[in-house]
């Protein structure tokens, strides 16, 4: 019986998943090596796409593990813990990501406006999640740090033009399969610092 008592721990989050309505990865961060590689994780998301796009229910149980999730036009969010996780704690963290989201996006929130901001979702998932560990539950604040991290030097118009097109293929793949990656197997911060800096300022720069 004594070997069942679990020790309360703050890493409460395993992962977050977003992905759109065919069940493909737009964004996935694991926190710990419950699915080490890429290939687990991707049948992991489709096995959960598979078994939560059509029912209306919020929470599920699949594979020993806790899922909270919600839906927006072609977007599905999920938040996953253990099996004797709180649901409250992990909803706390999906309605906080969600709502910050839809601040940030004015309330469209959708695959394609998703797409185009996915600097300031991986700031805010940062801002609300750190290795397992929820930092904070409020959206307004989320946004407030979101807004203040995304500050950049301003760049002319050239400079971001030239840089925007030396490194696209690269944030491309790796939005979509590095950051997948297993804990541990990460690219240089510095590189994806540059990667998403020059994206967003080629937008904001007036051709």
């Amino acid at each position: 019986m004594e070997a069942l008592i679990l020790e309360p721990s703050l890493y409460t989050v395993k992962a977050i998943l977003i992905l759109d309505n065919d069940g493909d990865r737009l964004f996935a961060k694991y926190y710990d090596d419950t699915y080490p590689s890429v290939k687990e994780q991707k049948a992991f998301e489709k096995n959960i796409f598979n078994k939560t796009h059509r029912t209306d229910s919020e929470i599920a149980l699949l594979e020993g593990l806790t899922v909270v999730y919600k839906s927006s036009i072609d977007l599905y969010f999920y938040v996953i813990g253990s099996s004797y996780e709180n649901e409250l704690m992990l909803m706390a963290v999906l309605n906080c990501l969600f709502d910050s989201l839809s601040q940030m996006l004015r309330k469209n929130v959708e695959k394609r406006a998703l797409l185009e901001n996915m600097e300031g979702l991986f700031l805010a998932v940062d801002e609300i999640v750190d290795g397992g560990v929820i930092l904070e539950s409020d959206p307004q604040q989320v946004v407030h740090r979101v807004a203040l991290r995304g500050e950049d030097v301003p760049l002319t118009e050239q400079t971001v033009s030239q840089g925007a097109g030396m490194f696209k293929p690269q944030l491309l793949d790796w939005r979509m399969n590095g950051w997948g990656r297993a804990p541990g197997t990460r690219y240089p911060a510095s590189c994806l610092f540059t990667l998403l800096s020059w994206e967003k300022a080629a937008r904001v720069i007036p051709k």
